[in-house]
């Protein structure tokens, strides 16, 4: 149980850190983006922000499902690779079908990485709003001040 726990909180920190890093790595974009975010027109590159910062959401949610995906199959717990992926998807997501089971030993991975998914779309679903919100907020400033 104990190495469970442990090895369950290390991939959730490992996931959370690259979720961390990905959400930095926006907000560079967004500083180096922003003398061209607050050009006219406004509207087409608030969408655009919008679906480049789903993508980026949709690639930090992979990269955490292939975390989980690789450590199991590392561990020997699935047969294939396509099993682990499919495991950890339906565990991150909180899906949970049931149709792929850890072995008993194992169990508490499975919870493990439906909290860890639970977290990660918190934290996304925060970088995303973030986004939005600092892209508008930064073209209705500058459309002030130029008035």
């Amino acid at each position: 149980m104990l190495i469970q726990i442990v090895l369950g909180t290390a991939l959730i920190f490992l996931s959370i850190l690259v979720a961390g890093l990905a959400f930095w790595a926006m907000e560079v974009l967004l500083a180096r983006l922003r003398p061209w975010l607050l050009r006219e027109p406004h509207r087409p590159k608030l969408a655009l922000m919008l679906s480049v910062s789903v993508v980026w959401v949709l690639i930090v949610v992979t990269a955490g499902v292939w975390i989980w995906a690789f450590t199991l199959r590392a561990l020997g717990i699935f047969a294939t690779m396509e099993a682990s992926v499919y495991f950890s998807l339906v565990a991150f997501t909180t899906l949970g079908f049931g149709d792929i089971l850890l072995p008993l030993e194992w169990r508490l991975l499975g919870g493990m990485a439906a909290a860890n998914g639970l977290l990660s779309m918190g934290l996304l679903t925060a970088m995303l709003i973030e986004v939005l919100r600092h892209v508008r907020l930064s073209q209705i400033e500058d459309r002030r001040r130029k008035h």
